[in-house]
């Protein structure tokens, strides 16, 4: 059985790093070392959850984007995580895997991992959200 609050966690370190490193300029000489870091936390994060997310993920897109092929559960991740000073997660409506959904044909629906709870969000347009899966 997944730990989903382990999960839940290793998505929030993931998303630290993710931030850290996007703050950086390529030429910063802690640019390689922070990659690296992201990097080894991603391989971990696949190896203990990724057959749980990409049974989760093949569940979504069965039903709502039957169309696309699942992906690696790190790449449902944003570029860049909004958190908030009680530590709740947001993204920008742009982010996300873009998708066919059936449900918003000519809409450039995307679905992304968001923590806290960790959850699956397909964005619809700038103003529409919804929670495709909850974890828990």
């Amino acid at each position: 059985m997944t730990d989903v609050k382990k999960m839940d966690e290793s998505v929030q370190e993931l998303i630290k790093v993710k931030n850290e490193l996007s703050g950086l300029d390529y030429n910063d000489e802690r640019y390689d070392e922070v990659e690296e870091k992201l990097h080894d936390l991603e391989d971990n994060f696949v190896e203990k959850f990724g057959d749980f997310l990409e049974e989760v993920l093949h569940n979504v897109h069965d039903e709502y984007c039957p169309d696309n092929d699942v992906l690696l559960p790190i790449a449902y991740l944003a570029k860049e995580y909004s958190i908030s000073s009680d530590n709740q997660y947001d993204v920008a409506p742009n982010s996300g895997v873009f998708v066919d959904a059936d449900d918003y044909p000519g809409k450039n629906t995307r679905l992304v991992l968001i923590p806290n709870p960790l959850r699956i969000v397909m964005n619809i347009d700038k103003e529409n959200r919804e929670t495709l899966w909850t974890a828990g």
